[in-house]
């Protein structure tokens, strides 16, 4: 039995111009909504990631507290839950899955949670490309947003982060069961070589100088490679895969009609008070990037997690120390405003 909800989109228009027929939105909630609704907290998926990987920073005593608070996991489109290629019927399915942007998914979410009751949301809080969809939030509804908490992410995706994406990608169509994207099995090659280039990037240089990989279990470099990075890849569809990349790449938070491209003026829009939360040797959303977005926000603080898990740093479940950075920000974002 599945474990999560699904809310129906109807016939989605998107940004790009297609329209999803019978799209979908899957999504888990953990705590009650109360009489008010304003005590929501929007918590989205990151890259590959499916809701029940959210949960290693929700529970109780911990900020994120289904006890206090009505927290909202919507999955991604194009993560293997909500509508992907993976899961669309054709003509759109597979290797044809339309363009999907940031704009679509948080509006889509909006309408969920205007489903679910929800008048005002206490907090949206990302890793990674959640992290984009929280600076999106932010800027899309700011009457509606009380706080932010982009974890390890951007609000546009930068020149450099899109470059290694190329290679992520190039890696997985490299192989020839890839097919264009009409393959009859997993093309495992592919899927193998993604990860190898995802290891390289996901974590610092002092994460493999210092030999972390050793304390947390595996055997050699060669078993972090294989049972981590290869393996963390394989059960996933290539062309789910793909999808999110695409969204991930052409991620900004002023590319939709309500700011017609002007990022400046998108992040100058987000009233929300925002602890931006940068990893301080993230290879890919390094703290750069954030400082100069924080600049431009009204109410924003760049607190950097201090860790040489890179990337990883801000990621639900990875290492306990830098969890319990994220969740101490968090319960003090929390308690900002008397509430």
């Amino acid at each position: 039995m599945a474990d999560y909800q699904t809310f129906d989109l109807g016939n989605l228009a998107l940004q790009g111009g297609a329209t999803l027929r019978g799209a979908w939105l899957a999504y888990r909630t953990y705590g009650r909504l109360n009489a008010a609704g304003d005590n929501a907290i929007v918590f989205p998926t990151f890259f590959g990631g499916q809701h029940y990987q959210n949960e290693a920073i929700i529970g109780a005593g911990r900020a994120l507290d289904p006890e206090r608070w009505f927290i909202i996991v919507p999955n991604m489109l194009g993560n293997g839950l909500s509508s992907s290629p993976s899961n669309t019927a054709m003509p759109y399915g597979r290797a044809r899955f339309p363009a999907v942007s940031l704009y679509d998914n948080v509006a889509a979410q909006r309408r969920l949670c205007d489903a679910l009751g929800v008048a005002k949301i206490a907090l949206v809080v990302g890793w990674s490309m959640g992290a984009q969809q929280a600076y999106q939030w932010g800027a899309l509804y700011p009457e509606m947003v009380e706080r932010i908490a982009p974890i390890c992410g951007s609000a546009r995706t930068s020149r450099h982060n899109f470059v290694f994406l190329e290679g992520v990608k190039a890696a997985l169509t490299a192989d020839d069961a890839w097919a264009g994207g009409w393959y009859e099995k997993p093309p495992y090659k592919g899927l193998r070589a993604m990860g190898r280039v995802y290891a390289g990037w996901a974590v610092s240089q002092a994460f493999y100088r210092e030999e972390v990989y050793l304390d947390l279990g595996y055997s050699s470099l060669e078993d972090y490679l294989v049972a981590f990075w290869e393996g963390r890849r394989l059960g996933a569809d290539a062309n789910d895969l793909l999808a999110m990349i695409d969204t991930w790449q052409r991620a900004d938070i002023s590319a939709n009609p309500v700011y017609n491209g002007d990022f400046a003026a998108a992040l100058n829009a987000i009233t929300a008070r925002a602890m931006v939360m940068p990893g301080r040797t993230d290879l890919y959303f390094p703290p750069e990037d954030n400082a100069a977005e924080v600049a431009q926000m009204s109410n924003a603080e760049l607190r950097p997690i201090e860790s040489i898990w890179g990337h990883l740093a801000g990621g639900p479940g990875f290492n306990p120390p830098d969890a319990a950075f994220v969740d101490a920000a968090l319960r003090e974002l929390l308690a900002w405003g008397g509430d």
